[in-house]
C-alpha cells in the first residue's frame, strides 16, 4: 500500500497539507505520513525529498507549550511520524539531529511529562537518537538529565522504568551527561532500587536490580562523576557501594567490585581505600569464589586489586594483607579474562618489591603456569601479560634462584621472543631481564640463549634504524654480558658486531653513543 502512494505522487501534496491551519487536517496528515514512512524506504525518501521532517519539527516547536488535550494528541502523532520516518536509519536520524529535534523533544518531555502517550513517544525517540554518537553533544547541552531523573522518580511500573533505563544507558556513555545525571540525583534513585529489589526473587526485580547497579558502575566511569561520588571516601554513595561487596547477591558483589575498580583510578583514592580496609573486603570476596566461583565476580575483584596496587605506597601494605596468596588461588583458572587480571595484579604488586618478586619467582607452579600461558596464542592479552610477569620477576628480584627456576621451566625462549615484540616497552623489559640472566647465571642459561638465536636477534635490533634508542642501548648492554660465554662470544665475533657498534658511536642519543663506545672497547679487547 505504501509504495503505490509514493508512485502515485501523493507524498508532496500530503506534505503541503502540513502547512494547513486546521488541526484535524494536521492530525490526519501526520497519521498518513507516519503510516507511509513505517518500514518503507521509498516512503521515507519521498517525505525527505518533500521536506516533511523540517515542517513537523517546526510544528513541534511552535505547539510545544500548549497543554490542551487536542494539542497533545497532535504532538503525539507528530512524534510518532518522526519515529517511523527515522527508525533504524542512521542518516535520517542524523538529519533530525541537525534540524535540532533533540532540544525540542527535551522541552516537550519537560512540559508534557504527565501525558503518558507523549512521554512514551519522547522516550522511544531518545532511545533511538541516543545510540548515535553525534547526538550526545546536543543532549548534553539540554536539561535531559534533570528531566529524565524527574520522570524516573515518578515511575512505579517496571515497564516504564525499563524504558527510561534504555535511554539512560546510551546517554550515560557521555562523560558530560554522566556528571549531569549524578548532579540531578540519579544515583540516589538507583541506590533506592537496589535496596528495594535486593531480596526479591521475582524475575522483573532481579532484572531491575542488575540494570540499576550496572548503570551505577557506568556513571563511575567518568572521572568527574566518579570523584564527585567518592567525596574523599566519606560519601554516602561510596559507603553504600562498599556494603555491596560482602552481600550474598552475586550481581551486587560484581557491581561493588567494579565500582571499587572505577573509584581506584587515581592514587589518592587508592591510598585512602587501602588504608581503610578495602583489600580485606576484596580478598574475602575472592575467597568466596575460588571453587566453582562466579567468573565475572573474580574478574571484577582482581581488576579492583590491580588498580589499587598501582600507587607505590600501597604495594607493601597489600602484600602484607595477603593479596598474592588470595590471587594465586586462581592460578588453575581456565578463563582468559581471570588469567589476564591475575597476571596484571601480580605484576603491579611486585614492582620494585624485591622480596615479593623473589618469593613468587621461586614458586615453581606459578612459573610453569606462566610459561604455559606464554604460548596462549588465542589470547594475546594473557600471552603478553605472562611474558611481562616473567620478565618482572627477574628484573625486580635480581635473584639467581629466580633465574634458575625460570630457566628450568623453559622460560628463556619466551623472553627472547618478547625482545622482538612490536611494543617497545615489552622489548625493553625483555632485554633488561635477559641482561640480568647473562650477568648472574650465564652458565645455566647458555644453551637456551644459543638455541633461541639471541645473538642474531640482537644483531637485527642494532642494525634496524626503526629500533628505539633504549632498545639499541639495552641490546649492547646484553651483548657485553654475553661475552662471558665462549660459544656466544664466538657468535658475536662471527656476525661482525664491531662494525655495527662503531657506527652507533655517532648516534644522536648520548646514552646510545656512550654505550656504543664501551661495547666497542669490550669487543676489541676480547676479539
Amino acid at each position: 500500500m505504501r509504495t503505490p502512494c509514493v508512485d502515485a505522487g501523493l507524498i508532496s501534496p500530503l506534505v503541503q497539507l502540513l502547512n494547513s491551519k486546521d488541526q484535524e487536517v494536521l492530525l490526519q496528515t501526520g497519521r498518513a505520513l507516519g503510516n507511509i514512512c513505517y518500514d518503507s524506504h521509498e516512503g521515507r525518501n519521498a517525505v525527505d525529498q518533500a521536506g516533511g521532517a523540517q515542517i513537523v519539527i517546526d510544528h513541534l516547536r511552535s505547539l510545544c507549550g500548549r497543554t490542551d488535550p487536542a494539542n497533545e494528541k497532535l504532538l503525539t502523532v507528530f512524534c510518532g511520524m518522526l519515529m517511523n520516518y527515522s527508525n533504524e536509519n542512521d542518516s535520517l536520524q542524523a538529519q533530525l539531529i541537525n534540524m535540532g529535534v533533540i532540544p525540542t523533544l527535551v522541552s516537550l518531555l519537560g512540559i508534557h511529562y504527565q501525558n503518558a502517550a507523549l512521554t512514551e513517544m519522547c522516550l522511544v525517540a531518545f532511545g533511538n537518537l541516543a545510540e548515535l554518537e553525534s547526538s550526545k553533544e546536543q543532549f548534553a547541552s539540554t536539561n535531559i538529565a534533570e528531566e529524565m531523573v524527574k520522570l524516573f522518580q515518578k515511575q512505579t511500573e517496571h515497564d516504564k522504568r525499563e524504558m527510561i533505563f534504555e535511554v539512560l544507558a546510551p546517554l550515560a556513555e557521555n562523560d558530560a551527561i554522566k556528571l549531569q545525571l549524578v548532579e540531578a540525583g540519579l544515583v540516589e534513585c538507583l541506590l533506592q532500587i537496589v535496596q528495594q529489589k535486593v531480596d526479591s526473587d521475582k524475575e522483573d526485580d532481579i532484572a531491575e536490580l542488575k540494570t540499576a547497579s550496572d548503570l551505577m558502575v557506568l556513571l563511575l566511569l567518568g572521572d568527574e562523576s566518579m570523584q564527585k561520588l567518592f567525596e574523599g571516601g566519606r560519601g554516602n554513595v561510596f559507603q553504600r557501594v562498599l556494603s555491596w561487596i560482602p552481600s550474598n547477591n552475586h550481581q551486587l558483589q560484581l557491581a561493588g567490585a567494579l565500582a571499587i575498580a572505577n573509584f581506584a583510578r587515581n592514587d589518592g583514592n587508592c591510598i585512602h581505600m587501602v588504608d581503610n580496609g578495602i583489600v580485606e573486603k576484596l580478598t574475602d570476596l575472592l575467597d568466596r569464589h575460588v571453587e566453582d566461583g562466579n567468573v565475572t565476580v573474580q574478574h571484577a575483584a582482581l581488576s579492583a586489586l590491580r588498580n589499587l596496587a598501582i600507587p607505590v605506597v600501597n604495594k607493601a601494605k597489600m602484600l602484607e594483607a595477603g593479596v598474592t596468596e588470595a590471587v594465586l588461588k586462581f592460578l588453575k583458572s581456565e578463563m582468559p579474562p581471570v588469567q589476564f587480571k591475575l597476571l596484571g595484579t601480580l605484576r603491579m604488586l611486585i614492582d620494585a618489591q624485591a622480596e615479593a618478586a623473589e618469593q613468587l619467582g621461586k614458586n615453581i607452579k606459578l612459573v610453569e603456569r606462566l610459561v604455559e600461558w606464554c604460548e596462549a596464542k588465542d589470547h594475546a592479552g594473557v600471552m603478553g601479560e605472562s611474558n611481562r610477569l616473567l620478565s618482572a620477576l627477574i628484573r625486580h628480584s635480581k635473584s639467581k634462584d629466580v633465574i634458575k627456576t625460570i630457566v628450568q621451566s623453559g622460560g628463556i625462549k619466551h623472553l627472547v621472543t618478547m625482545a622482538t615484540s612490536e611494543h617497545v616497552i615489552m622489548q625493553n623489559e625483555a632485554l633488561v631481564a635477559l641482561a640480568l640472566i647473562a650477568a648472574l647465571e650465564l652458565d645455566t642459561a647458555e644453551k637456551d640463549l644459543e638455541s633461541t638465536k639471541l645473538v642474531q636477534i640482537l644483531h637485527k635490533l642494532l642494525i634496524d634504524e626503526r629500533s628505539a634508542p633504549e632498545i639499541k642501548y639495552n641490546s649492547m648492554v646484553l651483548i657485553c654480558a654475553l661475552m662471558g660465554s665462549e660459544s656466544l662470544h664466538k657468535e658475536v665475533q662471527d656476525l661482525a658486531f664491531l662494525d655495527v657498534v662503531s657506527k652507533l658511536r655517532s648516534h644522536e642519543n648520548k646514552s646510545v653513543a656512550q654505550q656504543a663506545s664501551l661495547t666497542e672497547q669490550r669487543l676489541t679487547v676480547e676479539s
